[in-house]
């Protein structure tokens, strides 16, 4: 009797390489020191990028705070306008942070 077919049979066979280790590459040659830009640990950014952390949890906890209505689908400033309109009266350094930062991704 014949053995079953699987699907996995009309695909080729690959050899499994080693994790940690790129292909084609041997133990110990061609290596190559590390130049260019200084390593950034996690958690810390370099100097003079980004606002200060203070604004991003000031930030954080505005986007937390139901109070001023859901945040989904509209930016920080215009949910701070928003909340402004219905007189929800929300924090002036919110809208401070916003348009001082207003060209950095981070905020």
């Amino acid at each position: 009797m014949e053995k079953p077919r699987l699907i996995t049979d009309s695909f080729p066979l690959r050899r499994r390489r080693r994790p940690g280790r790129a292909p084609g590459k041997e133990k110990g040659k061609g290596k190559v020191k590390g130049r260019g830009c200084p390593r950034v640990t996690a958690g810390e950014e370099p100097p003079g990028t980004g606002p200060d952390r203070s604004v991003l949890e000031m930030l954080r906890s505005f986007d937390l705070a139901w109070e001023y209505g859901p945040c989904t689908g509209i930016t920080r400033l215009q949910r701070w306008e928003r909340a402004q309109a219905l007189g929800l009266s929300p924090p002036d350094t919110v809208r401070d942070a916003l348009l001082e930062h207003q060209d950095d991704p981070n905020i």
